[in-house]
């Protein structure tokens, strides 16, 4: 792979990539280490350059980084996020009320089953159609559609419970 291809390779990928790991952790951060790291193996591999068999060898590294991240840290992904909702006392009743939704949506998304999770986060920040979220999943919308449906069902049940 030239110096040329590896860069528009990592332009055309590295979001939808970042995305691709963020809708299965949750953790911005996590997502784009793990995007860095993809294309370094990548790179590091020289791996003949093809368009749509290196975007499949990029997600397929990128979902084995993220597995062997999620083995390597599930206890400790559990206590960091105790300690991201464990904040001080604000002053004003509204800020501390916004807080409190907030925490619990994040809260109730990192709950989700992971598959839950990455049609809930396609839909909403992709803003990606049943259908679209069911083709690059490799589902069918009905699936897409119960997804949502019981992502929908467990948020408003959580978001509801502290009022």
């Amino acid at each position: 792979m030239t110096k040329k291809e590896f860069k528009n390779c990592f332009d055309d990928l590295f979001d939808s990539v970042r995305n691709f790991v963020f809708y299965r952790c949750g953790n911005e951060e996590i997502a784009t280490d793990i995007a860095q790291e993809t294309f370094m193996k990548l790179w590091e591999k020289k791996f003949e350059y093809h368009p749509t068999k290196t975007k499949s060898l990029v997600y397929k590294i990128a979902n084995q980084l993220w597995i062997s991240q999620y083995r390597k840290q599930a206890s400790q992904q559990k206590y960091e996020l105790l300690l991201t909702y464990s904040q001080e006392t604000l002053h004003e009743e509204q800020s501390l009320e916004l807080k409190e939704l907030k925490n619990n949506y994040e809260a109730t998304l990192a709950n989700l089953p992971i598959s839950q999770r990455e049609v809930f986060l396609m839909s909403r920040m992709e803003e990606l159609s049943y259908k679209e979220i069911a083709q690059r999943l490799n589902i069918s919308v009905k699936t897409v559609e119960k997804r949502m449906s019981l992502t929908l069902k467990e948020l408003r049940t959580k978001l509801n419970y502290g009022k």
